[in-house]
């Protein structure tokens, strides 16, 4: 029988392993992540006590570092699955991660010139301020500014 209060022993013995609350110090993470990450299918599901209690590994820890580095790169979770996937298979998965990296590269990309040519917009229209041009200040009514060459 496991018992919650057993956090002394080692872990892989009937006793051993972290609770939730443990697993997320040691993985820098919140229990709640913890618990999200398990019902999306990203932590697989623990051995638990009698009394229902998770007990968590140290491969525990691992996965959730893998999972939160990862989601730092912009990977969503359905890429992390997939990569994960490929690495509890016993491959390695650099060559579906190069892929995904890639299509990221290019994602932000595109992100970063929709945010330059937003820029533009913005400071054209902050030069038209204050001017006889100005657009109306009611909501919604905000318009692109006037082209002042013609």
């Amino acid at each position: 029988m496991i018992h919650p209060a057993s956090s002394d022993a080692p872990v892989g013995t009937p006793t051993g392993g972290m609770g939730v609350a443990a697993l997320a110090r040691a993985a820098s993470c919140t229990p709640h992540a913890v618990r999200f990450y398990e019902r999306e299918g990203l932590l697989p599901p623990p051995p638990r006590t009698s009394a229902g209690y998770r007990r968590y590994g140290q491969d525990a820890v691992d996965r959730l570092q893998f999972i939160e580095g990862a989601q730092r790169l912009g990977l969503r979770l359905r890429e992390i699955r997939d990569l994960l996937k490929v690495r509890d298979e016993g491959s390695c998965p650099c060559g579906e991660a190069a892929v995904l990296l890639r299509d990221r590269i290019r994602e932000l990309n595109r992100q970063i010139d929709d945010l330059v040519t937003l820029r533009g917009t913005l400071t054209a229209m902050e030069g038209q301020i204050p001017s006889p041009n100005c657009p109306d200040p009611a909501p919604g009514v905000w318009r692109r500014p006037v082209d002042r060459e013609t």
